[in-house]
């Protein structure tokens, strides 16, 4: 059942999302996955405040979270979960959730909510521990659906893992069952799933996905815009996005720490890529702020900076111009179009990618690197161009010089 009347929806094409009003809904998010386990209210509070300054719409989140969410209270001394029974859900735990999405709605920010990390029904990797089954998983379902009802919610199910197993899909079907037994359908819902893959692998015609996401992961110039190109070629039609890209701060594919730290320069690349070739939104990462590392906390994988001082990075104020960028044209009309690019369009750092309107009053072309680019425009029209140079770290825009060649 999908209630009518939802805060956020697909829109009518199946591209994009849009508010009940039929205005567009960028989603634009921040990776927080620790949020609500490792922080205390004042720290949310300044979280979210630099957040949504920064022009984030979504906040992605968890309730049982990944870095032992279960038996590592949170600074206040709460567990989400009393004797780690998911059928008994921590009243006092959950009375801090509602304080934090108090203030993240109070600043007009969206919550991206994984009700469990992965690792509680697939021990691939991790701490664990294994411990959900499909009953369990409809009861905490149902318990959280109806308890965050009527919040500023996208539910995000699955958390890093991939379906191995019968009983895996089980469990995530049985959570989804659950949730919309409690939220009686009012808030989209899609799934998050591990490294280099994409939810239509294991979710591809459930009925509760309502579009799909990849993780391209945490690479220098993995190319999500492979991923994307094939779940915007999907049918049935429904949005797509990268939800899990290259993090600022990361050391490159997590373990080569030879390949050096992300960058900014590494984010925007991800983001463009991704957007241009289709996506409905995006979401940014930073790898102190998603695990809120501070001083005495174990390390997760050479971070080297607390989460405090992470939230200055450049990349997270950059993201905020290509949300502003494609809503300050026609929006849902925007369709990818490689097809304006003469030749063999670049791989790696020089791939270049183009999108524009259907009625082709406009074009974006997204250039990576100083390379010369040729393009067609036969799919443009009008007969007289203004050319722009757009800095996507400034969100600046300039006159350009281009050379026009007719043909």
């Amino acid at each position: 059942m999908i209630a009518q009347g939802r805060p956020i929806a697909v829109s009518d094409n199946g591209r994009f999302l849009q508010r009940s009003d039929g205005s567009p809904f960028f989603y634009l998010a921040d990776t927080a996955w620790e949020l609500l386990h490792r922080c205390t209210l004042g720290e949310a509070e300044l979280y979210l405040r630099d957040r949504a300054a920064k022009g984030f719409t979504v906040i992605q989140t968890v309730l049982l979270a990944e870095l032992d969410g279960l038996r590592v209270p949170d600074p206040s001394g709460r567990l989400p979960l009393l004797d780690e029974d998911v059928t008994r859900p921590n009243e006092e735990y959950f009375a801090h959730v509602d304080a934090v999405f108090d203030l993240a709605e109070s600043l007009g920010l969206t919550i991206g909510l994984l009700p469990t990390w992965g690792d509680k029904w697939n021990l691939l990797w991790g701490i664990g521990p294994e411990m959900l089954t499909p009953d369990g998983c409809r009861s905490f379902g149902e318990y959280v659906g109806r308890r965050f009802a009527q919040r500023s919610v996208i539910w995000i199910l699955g958390g890093d893992r991939p379906i191995e197993t019968p009983e895996h899909l089980e469990i995530v079907r049985a959570l989804a069952e659950g949730v919309r037994a409690g939220d009686g359908g009012r808030n989209l819902m899609t799934a998050h799933t591990w490294g280099q893959h994409s939810t239509s692998e294991y979710y591809a015609g459930e009925p509760w996905l309502e579009f799909h996401t990849v993780q391209s992961g945490h690479g220098r110039n993995f190319e999500n815009w492979r991923m994307i190109e094939a779940d915007y070629a999907r049918t049935p039609v429904i949005p797509c996005m990268d939800m899990e890209p290259a993090y600022e701060e990361s050391v490159d594919q997590i373990g080569n720490l030879a390949g050096g730290f992300l960058d900014d320069y590494d984010v925007r690349k991800g983001l463009y890529w991704a957007l241009f070739a289709g996506a409905h939104g995006h979401t940014y990462g930073c790898w102190p702020v998603w695990q809120m590392w501070d001083v005495g906390r174990d390390p997760r994988m050479w971070v080297r900076m607390p989460w405090r001082e992470a939230l200055q990075l450049p990349g997270a104020g950059q993201v905020r111009h290509a949300k502003d960028l494609l809503l300050s044209r026609p929006y849902f009309d925007r369709i990818p179009d490689q097809s304006m690019i003469l030749g063999d369009p670049a791989v790696g750092v020089y791939h270049v990618r183009a999108t524009r309107d259907r009625a082709g009053s406009f074009a974006f072309v997204f250039l990576p690197a100083g390379v010369e680019v040729q393009l067609t425009l036969e799919s443009i029209r009008g007969d007289r161009y203004t050319a722009w140079w757009f800095d996507p770290r400034t969100g600046t825009a300039l006159v350009a010089s281009v050379r026009v060649v007719y043909r």
